[in-house]
């Protein structure tokens, strides 16, 4: 009688991204918002999800708008000018998935960002993906830190969680005005990550402050935007 062994190699299984952690995007009807709206969104969503800041999964993403195009920029000064907000503008939270729907208890909400009133539509969950290459645009430092010592302290990080890094850019520093102080943030990507630690980046963040947007990674599809992104 022939005899089979036949065991299959995990490696060559594609990676199942967990769902225990996911993005709850909402539909939003808002004409502007201020630049530096970190704060004050934080507070006016805390002041519906209290529970948010007692889950270490839960982020709050700051709200974006396109970044340029048809002669269109930005606005740089958060003393003068505001973010307007087209229709396919997006409010997104990311929570652990057991608080999904507890989350959804927002739409229908007018949300005060300092003056400037969002209202809340319906909301999509959506899951967190398998890409090597991930992005923050905010992630908190020291302040007076500069780009080697930020390097430093994110690669020292990451390798205590066990987490190898290969390739890491970050960019310029800039601030977040909190009502008592102000508040060191610089982006940074992360390519050619393993796709599990890619992800569990995704689920837990780095640094602190994430119901202020700190900390939040989306995957990307490519270095080169994000290179230009950071020389903003």
């Amino acid at each position: 009688m022939v005899q089979h062994h036949w065991q299959d190699d995990a490696r060559d299984k594609p990676y199942q991204v967990p769902d225990d952690v996911q993005d709850l995007v909402f539909r939003i009807s808002a004409r502007s918002i201020p630049l530096d709206h970190a704060h004050a969104l934080s507070g006016a969503i805390l002041k519906q999800l209290p529970w948010m800041d007692d889950e270490p999964e839960a982020g709050i993403h700051l709200i974006h708008g396109a970044e340029s195009g048809n002669g269109w920029q930005r606005p740089q000064d958060p003393d003068t000018e505001v973010l307007h907000l087209s229709r396919r503008a997006r409010m997104s939270l990311r929570l652990p998935k057991h608080r999904i729907e507890q989350a959804r208890t927002l739409t229908g909400q007018i949300l005060d960002i300092d003056g400037h009133p969002i209202a809340v539509g319906d909301a999509r969950s959506r899951p967190l993906v398998a890409l090597t290459t991930i992005f923050s645009r905010h992630v908190m430092t020291a302040t007076g830190n500069d780009e080697e010592q930020f390097v430093e302290a994110v690669v020292s990080e990451l390798c205590q969680r066990g987490i190898t890094v290969r390739k890491l850019l970050c960019g310029r520093e800039h601030y977040f005005r909190l009502p008592a102080v102000k508040l060191s943030v610089r982006s940074i990507m992360l390519a050619d990550l393993d796709v599990e630690h890619s992800v569990r980046l995704q689920q837990r963040g780095l640094g602190a402050g994430r119901t202020l947007g700190c900390g939040l990674f989306l995957p990307h599809k490519g270095v080169a935007s994000v290179s230009a992104e950071n020389r903003r």
